[in-house]
This record gives C-alpha cells, structure tokens and sequence, in this order.
C-alpha cells in the first residue's frame, strides 16, 4: 500500500510547568493527578494510533502548553515512535530542565528536540551541558530564546557557548515591536529572525495545514493548526481523512513559527529541508549575512 506523507502536530491537555517565565501564561501551572492521569491516557491513545496502521508516513512534533519530558509518558513515547520504520521524524519542544540520558534508548536518526532557554530559570552551565550531552548522543536539536531586550547578552552568551553546529533561533517576543538597530542585533545571532519579526500576512494564502499537515489534540479533534478552530473530523474514526485537501488560509496574518513555517508563498521548507519539525536548517541554509531588509511578505 502506498503512504501519504502527514504532518501531525499534536497537543494534548497537559498544561503544567516547572517554570514561572513571566511572558508564559502556564508558567508554574500545576495539573492535578485526575488531569495527569487524562493526558496520559490521551498520549497513549496517539502513540497508539501513530504505531499504525493509517496509511501515513508520519512526522511528530509534541507541542505541549506545559513542558512535557518531566513526564515520563511523553520520554516514552518518543523512544517509542522513533523506532517506528513509518515515521520520519519525532520531536517535541521542551524546555530541556530534564535528564537527557534516556535518549540513548530512542532512534537518534528519527528523534528530535526544539529546545527554549529561559534566562533566570535554570543555571546556564545546567542547560548548556544538557546540549552538550545531546550532542554526544548525535541527537538533532536546535535551542532558542525569546528576543526580549533583557536576553540578548544571555542569547550573545550561548551562541558563543553551543556547539557551532547547533542553530540558535530567536523568536519575536509577543507584543514586542522591533527598531532596524534592535532587530539588526537579533538577526546577528540569528539570520533568520526577519521572519520572526512581524506576523505574516496569510489571509487567503496557500498553506500545507489541513492538506499534508494538521492538528490533533488530546481528543482526537483534527484541525489544520493549532490557530484555526474549524473541525475537520476525528483523528481516531477516521473521518478527517476525507477533509485532506488545499485550502486557503482564513486568519489574517500569522506569527508563530510553527504556523508560518507551513505557509506556501516562504521559503521555510527549503530553509529547513529535513528538520522542519525541529526548526534545524539544512546546511548550508543559513545566510552569511542578515537578512535585511526585511521580508517583503512581513507585516508593518
């Protein structure tokens, strides 16, 4: 039988965290053990259906509201589905405050990880060394920071600190607004946070969610994103299979990345060939010099 490539990005209920960033709305949440013990039975429930059969070649990306590999359901999960010859790729973003050596269990070729650092949560040499081990294990991953001004020199820090194949992402801060000379300083450790800057004009644009990528969340409930509330069907009874299909975007514009990194009219594909999921550009993508200025697709 012939596969369909899909995308599935996959949120379920959990929305605890173990730290208290102030620009975090589930910053020190805490679920209780009924609302752990549902989240656990709905990864379990996903990493059922991801095991097969569908008809897919899969790839995962966990972006859970709380941090997810404290949980010892979502560390296994991952060892679990990257081991699965259908799926492509299995990654999650995290924080990174936990242990990493249970990732020597799982496929390194297949695994991945999208890794935030919080200046003021964790002690720096804490988290630096856990990028170093992931190294060591050959385990893919990119690590980034939240552009406010308060974690450039923190950000100016790790980007001399990492290894020098390890993309460092910056995103935007939220409600943030950027001078050229702010932004010119962002793009010098990361070239591609034009992009980041200001949300995307995307209304009645071309976009792979919904078609090759959707949402699924701890019910089931299939959508073409995390941003778009219109159901398209039941990943468990099947019904979201006969919604596959293009279709234009219908918000006005879009500013997560892992929203506008789907949007046909960038060339975000090609930029991260190969690590989309884990937001890790193929070599040889990353411009020499910034990308200034900026994009023409950007909103002012």
């Amino acid at each position: 039988m012939d596969l369909t490539d899909l995308t599935v990005l996959y949120r379920g209920p959990l929305a605890s965290c173990d730290y208290d960033c102030p620009y975090c709305p589930f910053a020190k949440r805490r679920d209780s053990t009924a609302q752990l013990r549902a989240d656990r039975a709905a990864l379990e429930r996903f990493v059922a259906w991801a095991r097969g059969p569908h008809g897919h070649r899969l790839s995962v990306l966990f972006t859970p509201w709380g941090e997810g590999l404290t949980r010892s359901w979502y560390r296994r999960a991952l060892v679990e589905l990257s081991h699965e010859p259908h799926i492509g790729r299995v990654a999650v973003q995290t924080n990174l405050s936990c242990r990493t050596d249970w990732l020597a269990r799982a496929e390194a070729d297949t695994v991945a990880l999208w890794c935030t650092y919080h200046p003021g949560q964790t002690p720096y040499e804490r988290f630096l060394g856990r990028t170093h081990r992931l190294s060591d294990l050959g385990i893919r991953f990119s690590v980034g920071v939240v552009g406010l001004p308060g974690h450039l020199d923190h950000a100016r820090r790790l980007r001399a600190d990492l290894p020098s194949h390890v993309y460092l992402w910056i995103n935007a801060a939220e409600g943030h607004t950027y001078t050229d000379e702010q932004a010119a300083e962002w793009t010098a450790l990361d070239p591609l946070f034009p992009y980041s800057r200001h949300p995307h004009r995307s209304a009645g644009l071309p976009c792979r969610t919904g078609r090759s990528v959707i949402s699924v969340d701890g019910e089931g409930t299939v959508r073409r994103c995390h941003f778009v509330r219109t159901e398209l069907g039941n990943l468990y009874d099947g019904s979201y299979r006969s919604a596959l299909a293009p279709r234009p975007c219908p918000l006005t514009a879009c500013d997560c990345h892992i929203g506008y990194v789907h949007l046909e009219t960038l060339p975000l594909y090609d930029v991260f060939a190969g690590g989309v999921l884990e937001r890790v550009p193929h070599a040889g993508a990353l411009p020499h010099r910034p990308l200034l200025p900026l994009l023409p697709t950007a909103t002012g």
